[in-house]
């Protein structure tokens, strides 16, 4: 096995290789000859790294048009099974991700690990304003939670619109099923949103993305977090690869481009060398 401490830049960035294709940290263990112990230091130093690195980058974008939206997970145990002495504690059963995502550039501007609530959705808002240059339009599912905190962490300087889905109810669906979409509604919340631009499709999209590239994500595995932070580590990793160093079809022009490089955040596809160098 090798150890963290004689790690070298190609050794760290083959795991961060198999951590941000979906593997697992036993599967990344196999498949590098790492130490399980060893690669989990790697994620959260890392983790960290790229949380810090971003937060730092990502400011005055050019974004106009940004879609926001939730994705579940759970850490420690699903909530039914959480034990009584972890009921109600953060980090123990459902956990919520919220994302946003230029709808231009593809770029993931923001994101946070939290709870489904009106505070965390206010933190995420106003953190994801603070990082747009200009006003934008923006819009979300039709939760609750929204309406009392987009105008407020926009200061008003925003165009926002919801989208309501509804679902079709009962039949012949298996456990495992989705219900089954049977319209949409599109409604304007606050200022002068464009009709045309009021959609979530890029940022459900991008919930799927993640559910592909980290094991935590994944439904029906047992590859869940055991750990709140450990998740958060490895979104920050997850959005590190995803802004800077996977070439996204969508923005391609005369060469391969990131939606980093087309947010104008920077002028290269990022190497895994580069995101490992990251914690020298």
């Amino acid at each position: 096995m090798v150890s963290m401490n004689r790690l070298s830049t190609e050794k760290r960035a083959q795991i961060i290789g198999c951590l941000v294709e979906g593997n697992s940290i036993r599967a990344t263990v196999r498949m590098t000859g790492a130490a399980k112990n060893t690669i989990t230091k790697l994620l959260v130093d890392l983790g960290e790294a790229c949380a810090e690195y971003q937060d730092g980058v990502l400011v005055d974008l050019p974004c106009k048009v940004v879609e926001a939206d939730e994705i579940w997970a759970y850490c420690y145990s699903k909530q039914k099974n959480v034990p009584e002495e972890f009921k109600g504690t953060y980090g123990y059963g459902d956990v919520w991700t919220f994302t946003a995502i230029c709808a231009d550039t593809k770029l993931v501007p923001s994101w946070l690990v939290g709870e489904r609530t009106s505070d965390d959705a206010e933190v995420f808002l106003t953190d994801l304003a603070s990082r747009m240059a200009n006003r934008i339009q923006l819009s979300t599912d039709g939760h609750k939670m929204y309406e009392g905190t987009v105008g407020p962490s926009f200061r008003h300087q925003v165009d926002w619109a919801q989208i309501h889905k509804t679902y079709a109810s009962g039949g012949e669906v298996g456990k495992y099923s989705p219900a089954v979409c049977t319209g949409t509604k599109r409604l304007p919340r606050k200022g002068d949103p464009d009709p045309d631009r009021i959609s979530t499709s890029y940022v459900e999209r991008q919930n799927l993305t993640m559910r592909m590239g980290m094991r935590r994500f994944t439904r029906l595995t047992n590859g869940f977090s055991r750990k709140i932070e450990n998740l958060s580590h490895a979104v920050s990793l997850h959005f590190m690869h995803y802004n800077f160093a996977r070439p996204h079809a969508a923005v391609k022009e005369r060469y391969p481009r990131t939606p980093a490089m087309a947010a104008g955040v920077t002028d290269h596809v990022w190497s895994l060398e580069e995101i490992a160098a990251l914690l020298d």
